[in-house]
């Protein structure tokens, strides 16, 4: 059988040739290879800023671990930490009020500042009302019990917790939701660890403020300068630092390596790890349709 030509063949299905169907023209099946066509290199300083989300999660949790323990040793007041949530709630809603000067019109704010003024208002005196029912919510458990649940459910809020850029604009998804419902949760039986209904409902308010809405707070700067980034990410691992020194150093310096960690190692480890990246396409591929 003579061989075949070529510069005879095509690469089609619907015309018969004179080739066996695995026929492949010498010097063409791998100079079609390609490597890492998608490929985009991470530099190591934007990958640090991008995980400063993850470490600005990391503190919320810490500070609030820091105040249900303060709280419980009675080192703390329930009544000066209701008066710093409402603080909290104002500088934040002032925050978001001026993101939204550039973004909606003042009619859309107008409407937004009246339903985000009853919502609070409906929360706080909810909190306000379950508070009793929440210290009794676990009075047949044990502490032990109460301790490595909360464990792992701040462990599921931290994994799911939603850390994406959104360019301002806050978009729910599955993931989040189940992430500030475990934080909730996770609060609320810690809460009911406590003595008195002012230190559960002091608690609880905190924590909604902590895991649902500052969230929300932080993916609009997470779309502001890099100055607000390091600034809010600084501040928040410092006040972690400092509110549970006094408690533990042990889980102060936990904590400092898990900061540093996830700041800092983890970036380079990432950066450093795509020398390896290896992705080969070529002709044995799918082939992908391209719709108009």
């Amino acid at each position: 059988m003579p061989k075949p030509d070529d510069a005879a063949w095509a690469k089609i299905l619907w015309k018969k040739q004179p080739f066996s169907d695995n026929y492949v023209p010498q010097n063409l099946f791998l100079s079609s290879l390609r490597r890492n066509t998608n490929f985009k290199p991470y530099t190591y300083w934007p990958v640090v800023l991008l995980s400063c989300a993850i470490t600005q999660h990391i503190s919320t949790i810490f500070i609030f671990l820091a105040t249900f323990v303060r709280l419980r040793e009675r080192l703390l007041d329930p009544r000066t930490l209701v008066l710093i949530s409402v603080a909290c709630f104002v500088a934040g809603y002032t925050v978001w009020s001026w993101l939204d000067v550039a973004m909606i019109s003042k009619a859309d704010r107008n409407a937004n500042h009246l339903k985000a003024l009853k919502s609070s208002i409906l929360i706080f005196f909810a909190l306000m009302s379950l508070s009793p029912v929440l210290r009794t919510l676990t009075a047949a458990t044990s502490s032990d019990s109460i301790w490595a649940l909360s464990a792992v459910l701040f462990i599921l809020n931290a994994l799911l917790a939603d850390y994406s850029v959104h360019d301002g604009q806050v978009h729910e998804r599955l993931t989040s939701v189940l992430s500030m419902n475990a934080a909730i949760s996770a609060s609320v039986v810690l809460a009911s660890r406590l003595t008195t209904d002012v230190a559960v409902f002091a608690l609880v308010l905190f924590s909604v403020q902590a895991f649902a809405l500052f969230p929300m707070l932080r993916h609009r700067l997470q779309a502001s300068t890099t100055a607000v980034q390091c600034s809010l990410t600084l501040g928040l691992a410092l006040t972690a630092l400092s509110l549970t020194a006094p408690l533990s150093w042990t889980v102060t310096c936990i904590f400092f390596m898990t900061l540093v960690s996830v700041t800092f190692l983890a970036p380079a480890c990432l950066v450093w790890a795509q020398k390896f990246k290896n992705e080969i396409r070529g002709p044995w591929d799918v082939a992908v349709p391209k719709v108009n």
